[in-house]
């Protein structure tokens, strides 16, 4: 008996993928090199690991060696929770941004110390099966031989290299005869190939306190950035666990802050307080109560949130009863509001999942930021680096204020469910500030509707941008989105070229003896299974 219906409602491209073992995520290629580990006995971390790796190599316009990353898992018996995004620069002092209003967004003055290699190492350690090194075959071989660029990377590709061409070392990276490879191209990056080799030998250690860490110290000196070896060297991931709410039988879980998940959390708890499951998912009845939950969490997310050693408003004071009753409040049936931060107290990215036969289940991110993140790419390296350093903010007495070794606030969040102390699913929707909205999305379509993972994907999206202005896709109705409109919200509708802004799903779902999957028809990947 299935938890959900699989007969959907939307105009579907592709259909849930059913089996006792599954490795979803946005590029085919990656989601393969997942199911070879499992095939090689690997297990369900082996298999989010290498389809990770791979991804480096085959998405490089969304992640590389230069990004962060986060992960929940499942191991059979517990969940955990794991935080390898970086921190600032020894040198970034706020006087080094002193007379600007705002932080760089490209280039090294955005670059933090990358930290999704020190996931790859923790996760399998501690929980992998295969040797640590077999884990990169695949990517080897696309880093080697080539791989053939997929259209809706290829568009992604253009776009990046339009603004970033001239950031250092970019155009000789990933310009190729000084323009973005197209679709259906094969490109071939040799020195990604030895950069992962160097890091599979190693264990790691070649990035953090090795030759590829003087590197990319050197070339930061070169161009007068603060990052040095000893800000690669000073890295550490760190086994967080994850903060939950329950909602209607289940708990979502998320990775605690320096990330936005909590904004999913509060959302939903404010959800909770209404009867959004009487409500037709689609109609704008429904969509209203979404979008002002939303506005209300991502409010108090701007306001407080940051490294957690630097908040003085805790997740508890966040997520109490007393003050969430306080903000459902807020709530106007009638009307499109813009609220502010209350007072709890007095005082470009990928996305991977996979599970296996024995019940491990893993949520995986990493991601550059923006894109290719900074622009900037090391010579002779194939890395190109992440510009999570823009998420800070000039504001002093501010959670999220620049500072030395000091981890920003981050838009990249793995979801998952539990459900009376089992896993029930591990989800993740790519896109920047999309993602919290999109975890929020895909739990009420999957738990309050009864939509299957495929369907919740191929719905139709909102997404708040600031204010009152709110983004539709071109599914949602003509009917829903008039009435939005008389409710205040100011409504527009993104063409299809611009559905990149409404991120890319990958949800495992668990069923009696296996799983059930869904992979975003706006990206170019897939759940593939056995």
């Amino acid at each position: 008996m299935t938890p959900f219906s699989y007969n959907s409602p939307y105009p579907a491209r592709r259909v849930p993928v059913l089996a006792r073992n599954i490795v979803a995520t946005s590029q085919p290629l990656a989601a393969q090199a997942g199911v070879r580990m499992l095939l090689a006995g690997g297990n369900a971390v082996d298999a989010a690991l290498a389809s990770a790796i791979a991804l480096t190599v085959v998405e490089p316009t969304g992640n590389g060696l230069g990004s962060d990353a986060f992960a929940i898992l499942w191991d059979g018996e517990q969940l955990h929770g794991l935080n390898a995004s970086g921190r600032s620069p020894a040198g970034w002092t706020p006087e080094r941004f002193s007379g600007l209003d705002r932080m760089p967004q490209r280039g090294w003055e955005s670059v933090t110390v990358p930290g999704a290699v020190s996931a790859w190492v923790e996760l399998s350690s501690r929980f992998g099966r295969l040797p640590f090194a077999d884990l990169f075959a695949p990517a080897l071989e696309y880093a080697r031989h080539g791989f053939h660029i997929s259209p809706t990377i290829a568009a992604l590709w253009a776009n990046g290299a339009s603004v970033l061409s001239e950031q250092p070392g970019f155009r000789d990276g990933f310009m190729p005869d000084g323009r973005a490879p197209q679709a259906g191209e094969l490109f071939v990056n040799r020195p990604l190939a030895k950069s992962l080799e160097a890091i599979a030998t190693s264990n790691g250690e070649a990035f953090y306190r090795g030759d590829l860490s003087r590197r990319i110290a050197d070339f930061a000196r070169e161009h007068g950035a603060a990052l040095s070896e000893a800000d690669m060297a000073d890295h550490r991931a760190d086994w967080c666990g994850t903060i939950s709410v329950p909602f209607r039988g289940v708990h979502l879980h998320e990775i605690p802050p320096n990330g936005q998940g909590i904004a999913a959390l509060v959302a939903l708890r404010i959800l909770e307080r209404t009867g959004i499951d009487k409500l037709d998912p689609d109609g704008p009845e429904a969509l209203h109560l979404q979008i002002e939950a939303m506005k209300i969490a991502f409010a108090d997310v701007e306001r407080y949130v940051g490294d957690p050693n630097t908040m003085a408003v805790s997740v508890e004071h966040l997520l109490g009863p007393a003050y969430l009753d306080r903000r459902a409040a807020l709530i106007d049936l009638a009307s499109a509001s813009n609220p502010e931060a209350g007072a709890p107290t007095a005082g470009g990215t990928v996305y991977v999942t996979a599970a296996d036969a024995s019940g491990m289940m893993v949520s995986f991110i990493q991601s550059n930021y923006s894109g290719f993140g900074s622009g900037v790419v090391v010579p002779g390296t194939g890395i190109h680096l992440q510009n999570r350093g823009s998420g800070f903010t000039l504001e002093p007495g501010h959670a999220n204020y620049v500072s030395p070794h000091k981890r920003p606030f981050h838009t990249i969040i793995p979801g998952f469910l539990m459900k009376d102390g089992n896993p029930l699913m591990s989800f993740g929707v790519m896109g920047g500030p999309m993602q919290a909205q999109g975890h929020v999305q895909m739990v009420l379509r999957t738990q309050v509707w009864g939509q299957s993972p495929q369907a919740a994907s191929d719905a139709p999206r909102w997404r708040v941008v600031h204010g009152r202005k709110v983004a539709v896709e071109h599914g949602v109705s003509d009917r829903t989105v008039s009435a939005l409109a008389a409710l205040g919200h100011e409504i527009t509708r993104e063409e299809p070229e611009a559905s990149f802004g409404f991120g890319g799903a990958q949800l495992i779902h668990r069923i009696d003896g296996g799983y059930a999957a869904g992979s975003d028809h706006r990206k170019d990947g897939a759940a593939i299974g056995f």
